[in-house]
């Protein structure tokens, strides 16, 4: 055992229990224990569980995000205050102020990827379990929590004409190609890379204030933008189809999850916040963080009644 495998068995019991958790739960209540729906929506329940036992992470995220926000202006005067120093000297203490910014707003650049991280040792053991499913049904093995029985049951399921274990790329080397296996992992690629791009454009353009949008990482986000879902989409040909399931439930999650906080509790002095606050106009409601006592402070209440004319002065009589 190597120590990626060392590092990943713990997970992979997890992730196999779980599966056979649900596919027992499906079977119970009258689906067909070797068909392709049933270990399907266990994978996507699979999914639903481990989002929900992130919550609290995802939470941690966006406070971190909103910190890193908050403090865009005092890395800008941190860019300005060392602009045209290339020095050894000016790059480490420019580094040493920028560390201390982070720890006074207890954030960092890498917040963002945070629930990614935190559920990749999930993803790579369900591709693990999944990519040697058809090896260890054919030795006659279980894998984890899983039976040799529930491998071989797996192994012969399919989506669409798909099996669950197959791949796109394995398919194309395989020299007799099923094409039930190209168009789902096509569709399945396309439908996994699009929303990560539309969760990470989402973000940029509705929830991001303009200090933000000009600041320093502003750049890195960019790049994220384009890169992720490139990463994603060229390494989705060689990932079984049953990953390729698991991942678009994922970015679905987020990108619905992302869609709720950025419509109900957007970034102070973002675009979603001026869209928020003219909703709750439109409902009568005073903006996010304002009492209605303390709106109707700060609205101009002009008296009805006649208008008073203005007394004419009396002139000095002429002489």
């Amino acid at each position: 055992m190597n120590f990626l495998d060392t590092i990943l068995t713990p997970f992979t019991y997890v992730v196999s229990w779980i599966l056979w958790a649900f596919h027992e739960l499906f079977t119970l209540i009258g689906m067909d224990e070797s068909s392709g729906v049933t270990w399907t929506l266990s994978i996507i329940f699979l999914v639903l569980l481990i989002r929900t036992a992130l919550i609290p992470v995802f939470v941690k995220q966006i406070k971190a995000q909103r910190a890193m926000q908050a403090l865009q202006p005092d890395l800008r005067k941190l860019q300005a205050k060392y602009k045209g120093k290339t020095d050894q000297m000016s790059r480490q203490a420019m580094v040493q102020e920028q560390q201390a910014l982070f720890k006074k707003h207890k954030t960092n650049p890498f917040s963002s990827c945070l629930p990614l991280l935190v559920q990749m040792p999930f993803f790579f053991a369900l591709f693990r379990v999944l990519n040697t499913a058809a090896t260890a049904s054919n030795e006659g093995r279980g894998i984890g929590a899983l039976s040799a029985d529930h491998i071989k049951s797996f192994d012969n399921s399919t989506i669409f004409g798909a099996p669950l274990s197959e791949t796109f790329l394995g398919t194309i080397n395989s020299g007799s190609v099923n094409i039930a296996v190209i168009i789902v992992a096509i569709i399945m690629i396309l439908a996994m890379t699009a929303s990560q791009f539309i969760t990470q454009r989402q973000l940029m353009t509705k929830n991001m204030t303009k200090e933000a949008l000009e600041g320093p990482f502003m750049q890195q986000q960019k790049m994220m933008l384009y890169i992720l879902p490139l990463v994603f989409g060229i390494g989705g040909i060689n990932f079984p189809i049953g990953v390729l399931i698991y991942w678009t439930a994922s970015n679905l999650w987020t990108l619905g999850q992302q869609f709720w906080v950025i419509r109900n509790n957007p970034t102070p002095g973002s675009e979603a916040e001026r869209d928020l606050n003219r909703r709750r106009a439109e409902k009568g409601l005073p903006p996010v963080g304002q009492k209605k006592v303390e709106a109707a402070e700060t609205t101009v209440i002009e008296p009805k009644g006649q208008r008073q004319q203005p007394q004419r002065k009396n002139r000095r009589k002429k002489k």
